[in-house]
């Protein structure tokens, strides 16, 4: 009798481990109910943040190495610099690839191996299908001892990342050699520049 209980009860703990053990259909179609609500509801906003902290991080990059540059320009007391260098180690309009720091001694614009001339810093290239533009057409941004840029006028990086233009961000370089990075000055959720103009790539 005693083990016909004992078995009885043992049987009775098996199943009700085994009933807990699983899902009913209910509760699994709820399950992924809810998940699916979630992805819709946080995955874009999960996008949207990593693209403006790739952005912002950029811009930050970016602007401590135009800080390099002209630091660079006034402690060598030569012309310092920043551009994407080619293969013949010319300045090109590429900037959305390597960025090059560097101390051009002889002022032609170029990096000259022959004339010890050599890399200061480099910056990787940015994320395929984002875009960086300096100027149009412009090819390098060139500091004087005096840590003015070299040139009768300022210019703005602007950089927009793929599919996503309305955060775009730019940094600002003036004649003086100082920079600053774009805002949100009237809050509609896209940079501007100080005099007001929304940073584009067209």
């Amino acid at each position: 009798m005693l083990n016909f209980q004992s078995s009885l009860s043992h049987r009775s703990s098996q199943t009700s481990i085994s009933r807990s053990r699983g899902l009913t259909l209910l509760e699994l179609m709820s399950s992924i109910s809810i998940t699916a609500i979630l992805a819709v509801t946080v995955l874009p906003n999960m996008n949207n943040f990593i693209v403006k902290m790739r952005v912002d991080d950029e811009i930050s990059m970016l602007q401590r190495l135009l800080l390099i540059t002209r630091n660079s320009a006034i402690n060598h007391n030569s012309n310092a610099v920043l551009c994407p260098l080619n293969q013949a180690g010319q300045c090109s309009t590429q900037w959305h690839k390597d960025l090059t720091v560097f101390i051009d001694s002889n002022n032609n614009n170029q990096l000259d191996s022959s004339e010890n001339e050599v890399v200061l810093r480099t910056k990787s290239a940015i994320k395929d299908g984002d875009t960086l533009i300096y100027g149009i057409g412009r090819k390098s941004v060139i500091y004087q001892p005096s840590g003015h840029l070299s040139g009768l006028s300022n210019g703005t990086f602007r950089y927009c990342p793929y599919q996503h233009e309305d955060k775009s961000r730019g940094v600002v370089v003036a004649r003086s050699g100082r920079t600053y990075t774009t805002s949100d000055t009237d809050n509609d959720a896209k940079d501007e520049t100080r005099m007001n103009q929304e940073i584009t790539c067209d």
